[in-house]
């Protein structure tokens, strides 16, 4: 028998999550909202996301808001956050929709993917839940849901053409946008990657990876490759009046325009014996370096990183160095610093990070 795309949306009607994004039943989705939330949430928890969407939305309660502000305001409220390429499309989307669109969001899935930091699954969502279009929006949690439902064995990430064919075969013409965060309430509360409620799921009796008694083992995924340690050396300088130095990463690239203490190249091949090679150079001053016992250890989506921490001070009129400036330590926490940057000032044991949960 094949699943109901009814039986889903009842369940859902019963069961939707609360969500501050999500429109309440009998209110018309803000795609603005809708867009906001789904960006914070690429490759991001409901948990961890809520906070930062709800600072986002008081700060800018408009995509045209968002579009005149200062690329670097987004960066530092969006630090912490992690995957900042998100945040720079995001502002560069925003500006292209208030100039491009008047300040209105495109409903078809072909405009959206035209606008900077949507892809299909973007588009999708967004065409479904802000403008109920039939669109299938497949996330990690519609895949597992879909993998197990028809028992795809084919790995992913292979195998997602062949999902996104099956999902599409589900989406009912009415009520496209329900049915959509039905499927993701679906995968996040019931079909869960571990031990799936399969008692509770409106879709049971459809399930063919129920029926074979194996859900868990699906979806099937490739054995993951594991990237290079890469391996470097953080330099925190005080002055003596409490200023930290820092410097703004280049706008493209890993962290792109983010805040960091300098450091040098994280190699593969990283020699400690010559690390303070690199140490920033203050006229008139020679710091003391010391390096703090053990390593900042971070993972990056394609490699890991080991980081070595020096620290020194130097008096209170010292003169940064071109590429850098001096930030009193107690504004730290409203910089756009990543959340590596933010593990290596709290190894060099600058308090105020954990006075403000950071």
């Amino acid at each position: 028998m094949s699943p109901r795309a009814a039986d889903l949306i009842a369940w859902y009607d019963r069961h939707r999550r609360r969500l501050p994004w999500r429109a309440l039943p009998g209110e018309t989705p803000d795609p603005y909202r809708v867009w906001l939330s789904e960006i914070m949430l690429q490759q991001t928890t409901v948990k961890a996301v809520a906070p930062y969407f709800l600072r986002f939305i008081a700060r800018w309660p408009t995509v045209r808001a968002l579009a005149s502000a200062p690329l670097d305001d987004v960066l530092k409220l969006w630090a912490g956050l992690g995957y900042y390429a998100r945040a720079r499309n995001l502002h560069a989307c925003a500006k292209a929709v208030a100039e491009r669109h008047g300040g209105r969001f495109p409903a078809t899935q072909a405009e959206l993917t035209a606008l900077p930091g949507i892809g299909p699954y973007t588009a999708a969502a967004i065409a479904a839940i802000a403008f109920d279009l039939p669109a299938a929006a497949v996330d990690g949690n519609v895949e597992r849901v879909v993998t197990r439902l028809f028992a795809v064995e084919q790995e992913l990430p292979a195998a997602k053409d062949r999902i996104r064919q099956l999902a599409e075969g589900l989406v009912p013409a009415a009520r496209a946008g329900d049915f959509a965060q039905a499927l993701m309430d679906l995968g996040a509360t019931i079909c869960t990657p571990k031990k799936p409620a399969c008692a509770l799921c409106p879709w049971t009796e459809n399930c063919a990876a129920r029926r074979r008694g194996d859900p868990e083992t699906f979806p099937v995924k490739a054995p993951k490759k594991e990237g290079r340690l890469r391996r470097g050396a953080a330099f925190v300088l005080r002055r003596d009046d409490g200023c930290v130095l820092v410097r703004t990463r280049p706008p493209k690239g890993l962290l792109g325009g983010m805040t960091e203490v300098p450091t040098t190249q994280w190699t593969h091949d990283f020699d400690a014996s010559s690390a303070l090679a690199d140490a920033p150079r203050i006229d008139g001053a020679e710091p003391a370096w010391r390096r703090r016992p053990g390593v900042v250890t971070h993972v990056f989506t394609h490699f890991p990183l080991e980081l070595v921490v020096y620290v020194a001070a130097v008096r209170p009129g010292a003169v940064a160095p071109q590429d850098a400036r001096w930030i009193a330590a107690a504004d730290l926490p409203g910089e756009a610093l990543p959340n590596l940057m933010r593990k290596v000032i709290a190894h060099a044991g600058i308090s105020q990070l954990h006075r403000n949960n950071l």
